[in-house]
């Protein structure tokens, strides 16, 4: 794959923050970007240079988009990899990628297959074969959509088998994984970047914590979590990129256990845990996926300080833009949302300490 020139234009489906950051990124290097979306505008419009309306289903408005683009890439995964599949650009990272991280049941035999280790889980369809899978794995559990759930969304928690009646009914009855819980210390993530010529770089662990589903704080390197797990998450990822072929960024996140992590689940693109990486990082989740999926050699992710801090701002928490900026050591980043609504990230504030 040749380099892309400076100013060649990247499309991304999607307009929302995670565009935004990509298109920032994107313009550092020259390049135009223009965002494909069903809105009619959204966080990536202030930076892009175009901004499409369409339906993602919409086949035909997509290959007409596609043919005003040098490469077409995606800020989240629920989009339908149909219409994508016979596009006249390439699409980074692939399809093939898209399609198994859209199903939590692919997704997790995919990574089994690799040797990972995801929680126990059986496949559900039907309120009978929930029944079967409490019989094998037992409660509690969690019963999760085997698509289109993301920060909680699309999920119910077993404490007994006598709660399979009201989760079956929470998500709707929808095709499923059952999960049995795995006692674990700490959430982490590990971001990876992979090259069209198979080069990669991983960043440093982050350790997570989440409120009521939602990602709240990322703390880079991942304390607490020993070098062992590490390195096993580490060597995953690189087999699962590889396996894939992939480019561009991907994200896992993982449960540390007593025997090693277990996998959760990953993310074929840039991710809410690596946002510490704009200021934390020499070059960021962003940039080097516009590099990966441009062609360019890859930058390095070493941190730019012993320790980084993310925290995200839902809702209200961003109307505290003024305290925030108080603090000298705080870069703030504002999404460019409108209405502030509870559960909804509006930003985030990065801080490096070097003491």
């Amino acid at each position: 794959m040749p380099p892309l020139p400076p100013g060649s234009t990247i499309g991304i489906i999607g307009g929302g923050q995670l565009g935004r950051m990509l298109a920032m990124a994107a313009a550092n290097l020259g390049y135009r970007c223009a965002v494909y979306a069903p809105e009619p505008s959204g966080p990536a419009a202030d930076v892009c240079s175009r901004w499409v309306q369409g339906a993602y289903a919409d086949a035909v408005a997509l290959s007409v988009f596609a043919e005003t683009v040098d490469v077409l890439t995606y800020e989240f995964e629920n989009v339908p990899v149909e219409p994508l599949v016979t596009l006249s650009v390439p699409v980074l990272p692939n399809c093939r990628a898209l399609a198994i991280a859209q199903d939590r049941a692919l997704e997790k035999q995919f990574v089994e297959d690799l040797g990972g280790r995801p929680a126990p889980w059986r496949a559900v369809s039907d309120r009978a074969e929930l029944d079967a899978a409490l019989a094998e794995i037992g409660a509690p559990a969690i019963l999760k959509t085997r698509r289109f759930g993301y920060d909680g969304k699309g999920q119910a928690r077993l404490k007994t088998v006598a709660d399979a009646d009201a989760a079956w009914a929470a998500i709707g009855g929808s095709p499923a994984v059952l999960e049995g819980f795995v006692g674990f210390e700490h959430e982490f993530s590990l971001l990876v970047v992979r090259g069209p010529d198979g080069s990669h770089r991983l960043w440093d662990t982050v350790l997570n914590v989440h409120d009521h589903g939602i990602l709240a704080l990322s703390t880079a390197p991942a304390e607490g979590v020993c070098e062992d797990a590490r390195r096993e998450a580490g060597d995953l990822a690189l087999r699962i990129v590889d396996a894939l072929d992939y480019v561009g960024v991907l994200a896992i996140e993982f449960f540390d256990s007593a025997d090693g992590p277990v996998f959760n689940e990953m993310a074929p693109r840039v991710h809410n845990s690596g946002h510490w990486t704009i200021e934390g990082a020499v070059i960021s989740q962003f940039e080097n996926h516009i590099r990966a999926i441009a062609g360019l050699p890859l930058g390095s992710t070493a941190l730019a300080a012993p320790r980084v801090e993310m925290r995200n701002l839902i809702g209200e928490q961003a109307d505290d833009w003024a305290m925030i900026l108080s603090d000298p050591n705080a870069h703030l980043h504002l999404y460019g949302k409108g209405q502030a609504r509870p559960g909804r990230k509006m930003g985030h504030v990065t801080r490096l300490f070097f003491d």
